[in-house]
């Protein structure tokens, strides 16, 4: 889901550089979104969501759908109404103004890159262990995790062109592990060896009643649909986009919806609910117990490598790129968008995210026994927070008159997305603490490295770069 502006030739600039080719038709873009939404939340978290509440674990799931779908109403209007490579702090800057709440922004959106790619790193190692029939434990899952984040670094330190074909790929493996569970489970369900009633039932913590128990378990099912909000940076490549995009971006998450229903249900009525919560890699459990006489329990953990190692890569490229772009507007230190000189990419930036993500895996995983539920649940605050701005903002924005066929959603839906993401984010949710520090944390870190930008320019006599071109920082989100 990288998102990086779009002038990225460094031989033209945003006055200068040609018009992108407009490529994608329905089709490719259904695929596009598809594959950006599937990813490591449904394959690494669906034990997590599952302990909240027990066997109606496709609930949240649903619920997180729904909120994703209204929020998708606001991000149809914005892009339709404003059809450039852009995405949330192109929106915010538009409707409000103020070159800090943008910046804020702009590095929550980075922020959420860096916690995704921890999260997809951190799954990647368990599923490595179990692919592998490794006893790693902790400590060895978190120094296999920290190998992956470097090969990732220097992955990207290389370059890597993305093109639609190969996202095309990486989505067909992605659906082919989802859709192996959903037929595994299908195949027990209606052969009598699964316990269906489980998914009706309501088990959730003795401190939490049904409502808190599935708000918080949405909170957390929420990473699993980020991605579709990514699209929006396609359409300048997209053919007739203000035509396309609502119908395609709302089958897209209808698609990905169904499918998260229908595994969770699955999982719930083949592994009890205890072994999920204690799995780190809960789809495997759910082959094993539903097809144990045929080795495609041995197929699936290599399957959600591939899925996740995906989501790690494009979530990385996506927060150095975006580091890169603040750091040439001056609003982070200069030292952030050195280029080097023989590969041309961002090596400053890549180092930077790179500790970042060094120190975010190590802490969480050492500090509490849940990693991947944090760093996910982390991911989904947010941005989370995000789209509740987005929902604002096109409230705001209003003001503009809409070009010829722009979208317009119904005037009840962004109060409703803006209400919701905004109860998610808060602790009446039943977000855990832990999530609230480890976001908190990173925009802290972006306050900082503001304030020392500004002192920079202060003492130099520069001015950051005005937002009349915010493709800068175009990015919406992480791939999951």
């Amino acid at each position: 889901m990288a998102q990086a502006p779009a002038t990225d030739s460094p031989d033209t600039d945003s006055q200068g550089e040609p018009a992108l080719r407009r490529v994608m038709g329905p089709r490719l873009l259904l695929l596009f979104i598809v594959g950006d939404i599937l990813g490591t939340g449904v394959y690494a978290l669906t034990g997590q969501v599952a302990a909240e509440v027990g066997g109606a674990a496709w609930v949240p799931f649903l619920v997180a759908f729904i909120v994703a779908t209204i929020t998708a109403f606001s991000y149809l209007e914005l892009v339709t109404k404003y059809p450039q490579a852009a995405g949330a702090a192109l929106y915010t800057h538009k409707a409000f103004g103020i070159h800090f709440i943008t910046f804020i922004v702009a590095f929550v959106v980075m922020s959420s890159g860096i916690t995704s790619a921890s999260t997809a790193s951190r799954a990647f190692a368990s599923n490595l262990s179990v692919g592998f029939g490794l006893d790693l434990g902790n400590g060895g899952i978190v120094l296999v995790a920290l190998g992956f984040m470097l090969l990732i670094a220097i992955v990207n330190f290389r370059g890597v062109g993305e093109s639609v074909k190969a996202n095309v790929v990486l989505t067909l493996v992605e659906l082919s592990g989802l859709l192996l569970v959903i037929m595994v489970g299908l195949f027990a369900i209606f052969g009598g060896d699964a316990d269906f009633s489980r998914v009706i039932a309501f088990d959730t913590p003795e401190n939490k009643n049904v409502f808190l128990a599935v708000t918080t378990a949405t909170s957390l099912a929420f990473f699993a649909m980020v991605g579709f909000e990514d699209s929006v940076n396609m359409a300048e490549e997209c053919k007739n986009p203000r035509q396309i995009f609502p119908k395609v971006m709302l089958t897209g998450l209808t698609i990905t919806g169904i499918i998260y229903v229908l595994v969770s249900i699955a999982a719930v009525a083949l592994v009890p609910v205890g072994e999920l919560a204690d799995s780190d890699t809960p789809l495997t459990l759910v082959v094993e117990a539903g097809a144990p006489n045929l080795p495609i329990s041995d197929i699936l953990p290599f399957i959600s490598m591939f899925a996740v190692a995906n989501s790690a890569l494009i979530n990385m490229l996506m927060a150095s790129r975006l580091i890169y772009g603040m750091a040439k507007q001056r609003v982070l230190p200069p030292l952030l968008g050195k280029v080097h000189p023989g590969r041309r990419t961002p090596w400053i930036a890549i180092i930077f995210t790179t500790v970042l993500a060094f120190a975010l895996i190590t802490y969480v995983s050492f500090a509490n026994e849940d990693a991947i539920a944090v760093l996910g649940g982390t991911t989904a605050l947010l941005l989370l927070a995000v789209f509740a701005v987005v929902n604002v903002s096109v409230l705001i924005l209003r003001k503009d008159p809409p070009p010829e066929g722009a979208f317009r959603a119904p005037s009840a839906l962004p109060i409703l997305g803006a209400f919701f993401c905004i109860y998610l984010v808060t602790p009446l949710s039943g977000r855990p603490q832990a999530q609230y520090l480890v976001a908190g944390a990173l925009v802290l870190l972006g306050i900082v490295l503001w304030v020392i930008t500004v002192v920079i320019n202060n003492r130099l006599g520069v001015r950051p770069t005005k937002l009349s071109d915010p493709d800068h920082f175009a990015s919406s989100g992480p791939v999951n």
